[in-house]
């Protein structure tokens, strides 16, 4: 081979032996006549073997160009094949889908839905890994991530999911006894659970319905390193703590947690997807359609 052979004149080949002349060729292929003469002969220098015969009248292979035909209508059968493959994998979701959340979301939330969504997706696999680290979704194939809070920079692809807003939450029975506080200063004096890896967990700032901001430095009496210790703190009565929507809805509905300075709000969350690369593959698309569709339901 005297050099790199363009990939592109195998197609030009095939087709003209498939229509019989350099005329009839061309046509179809969008090209000149005289370009697919220039196609061929360039590909013969670059095989550095004559492919065709050619005169006036009529052309015919030669030994090489049988064989080399043969195989040029092979190459470009499973190229197409591949093609096709491809596309149908664009909007099929298949394999298994690898995703990672926290202790709080991952167990309650996205594993519930997660079963509805294999039920809808029979030939999907799922594999869920919960921790509360930051996984390396690229050094550890995950092909997505979802995140509750605030996010960091990243060179990671984002998707909002949804927004949570965070409540002032206690249990009744503590209420009762050490009585209901009515404003963000008289949280103060009551026993706080703090949630251990916010970056203040001790430190809040309200906004009420004047626009006015209060920020109130509270008392602690216990932390823990995830929200589900909390809950399971203050729904025991052992104090007051700040805990989202999202994970206590139900607590909240059914009265195991009364909901404190209505008033009042805190700054808003958000529930994200967090996945590599520039575009989504179908498993992930689609899963994510799906959760945003499922969490604006909720």
């Amino acid at each position: 081979m005297k050099g790199d052979v363009n990939l592109n004149r195998l197609a030009v080949f095939a087709a003209l032996v498939r229509a019989g002349s350099f005329t009839a060729a061309a046509e179809p292929l969008g090209l000149t006549k005289a370009m697919v003469s220039h196609h061929l002969a360039r590909l013969e220098r670059e095989l550095g073997v004559s492919l065709m015969v050619r005169t006036t009248r009529r052309m015919a292979l030669t030994e090489a160009g049988a064989a080399f035909h043969a195989d040029c209508v092979r190459i470009l059968s499973e190229t197409n094949a591949a093609i096709a493959r491809v596309a149908q994998n664009r909007e099929k979701p298949t394999g298994t889908l690898r995703l990672t959340s926290s202790t709080d979301y991952g167990p309650g939330v996205l594993a519930p839905l997660l079963a509805d969504f294999m039920r809808r997706h029979p030939q999907l696999q799922v594999d869920l890994v919960i921790g509360d680290e930051i996984r390396d979704l690229i050094a550890e194939r995950f092909d997505l991530a979802i995140r509750v809070g605030w996010l960091r920079d990243s060179s990671l692809r984002t998707v909002r999911l949804a927004a949570f807003h965070q409540l002032v939450v206690a249990a009744p029975h503590y209420l009762t006894a050490r009585g209901t506080p009515r404003t963000p200063l008289e949280l103060a004096n009551h026993d706080w659970i703090a949630v251990a890896p916010l970056p203040s967990p001790l430190r809040w700032t309200f906004t009420g319905t004047d626009g006015n901001r209060r920020t109130v430095r509270m008392r602690q009496v216990a932390q823990a390193n995830n929200v589900a210790a909390v809950r399971g703190l203050v729904i025991n009565g052992a104090g007051i703590s700040i805990l989202p929507d999202c994970l206590i809805g139900d607590d909240v509905r059914q009265g195991r947690l009364v909901s404190l300075l209505p008033t009042y709000r805190l700054r808003e969350g958000g529930i994200h997807a967090v996945y590599p690369g520039p575009q989504a593959p179908p498993k992930v698309r689609l899963f994510i359609e799906y959760l945003r569709t499922r969490l604006a339901q909720a």
